[in-house]
C-alpha cells in the first residue's frame, strides 16, 4: 500500500511542473501585456520573440552545464 502512495505522489509532483505550449504562450502574452505592449503590434511580437529566445538560451545553458561537472571531461578529454 505504501509504495503505491509514494509512486502516486511522485507522479503528481512530476506532472505538476509540466506546462503545455498553450499555457506557456498565454503566460508569455500576459507578461508582454504587463510590459505595456498591445496584442497584434510589432513590439508585442518582438517581446514574445525575446522571451522565447531567452528561454532557449537558458535551456541551452542548463544542458551545457549539466555535463561539465566533476568527472566529465567533455569532447576534448581532460583539461590538464
Amino acid at each position: 500500500m505504501r509504495p503505491k502512495i509514494l509512486i502516486a505522489a511522485a507522479l503528481l509532483v512530476l506532472c505538476g511542473g509540466c506546462v503545455t505550449a498553450a499555457e506557456q504562450r498565454a503566460m508569455d502574452e500576459g507578461r508582454c501585456r504587463g510590459y505595456g505592449f498591445r496584442a497584434g503590434s510589432d513590439a508585442f511580437a518582438n517581446c514574445l520573440l525575446q522571451i522565447d529566445l531567452e528561454r532557449s538560451a537558458e535551456r541551452r545553458y542548463r544542458l551545457d552545464t549539466a555535463f561539465s561537472g566533476p568527472g566529465w571531461y567533455g569532447y576534448y578529454g581532460p583539461r590538464w
